[in-house]
């Protein structure tokens, strides 16, 4: 997506209530214990086709300029089995999904599907925070024998936590929108005043977990 491009999606996604945000509270609570002022419901924007499309031709456009050679497309629970469903659909490739947690009663396995030794895999993820539960998938991945080529976010937050994780297990990230479009189209659309962008900034660079 050209930058303009991702505006006008993230415009639409504002529109919907996908996107709440609040500069000088922080009252979203992640997984991962963060206190947030901002809160990217991406499992909303399933509901309304034109923005699902959207989305589903994003993670299509980097998938054909990065990994042309994917195999497989793996989709982490539960946030993104619906949206990597869509994205296997349109390339006409084998898809499965890592649950958060491996099963409790029969076979106890983390990673759902079927994956050959070495097969090309890349990985849908919904929203990446600081990085823990997508590399958790990765690895769960490279257990079954995969060669995980990437992971591709509809949204980043782009805390230096969740670079740094990725660079360690030495797997690529990408995402449809980071932190800066975000705060560029509420902005935009006023939902934010100019001072609460700095305030936004710093929250963002001071999660240090």
């Amino acid at each position: 997506m050209t930058v303009y491009e991702k505006y006008l999606a993230l415009k639409d996604i504002i529109n919907i209530g996908a996107i709440k945000i609040s500069p000088k509270e922080k009252i979203f609570k992640f997984t991962s214990g963060i206190s947030s002022p901002i809160y990217f419901d991406n499992r909303l924007t399933l509901s309304y086709d034109d923005i699902r499309r959207k989305i589903t031709n994003g993670y299509l456009e980097i998938i054909i300029k990065n990994f042309i050679d994917v195999e497989v497309i793996a989709g982490v629970a539960t946030g993104a089995i619906s949206q990597g469903t869509l994205v296997a659909d349109r390339l006409g490739l084998p898809f499965v999904y890592v649950r958060s947690g491996a099963k409790e009663h029969a076979t106890k396995k983390l990673v759902e599907g079927k994956i050959k030794e070495n097969q090309k895999v890349v990985v849908i993820e919904d929203l990446i925070s600081t990085g823990g539960s997508s590399i958790k998938a990765v690895e769960a991945l490279r257990d079954e024998g995969a060669d995980v080529l990437g992971v591709i976010a509809a949204f980043s937050y782009d805390f230096k936590v969740s670079e740094d994780i990725f660079e360690k297990s030495q797997c690529k990230l990408y995402s449809l929108f980071n932190f800066e479009d975000l705060v560029f189209a509420v902005l935009e659309e006023k939902y934010i005043e100019e001072s609460d962008v700095e305030i936004l900034h710093n929250w963002r660079d001071d999660q240090k977990i």
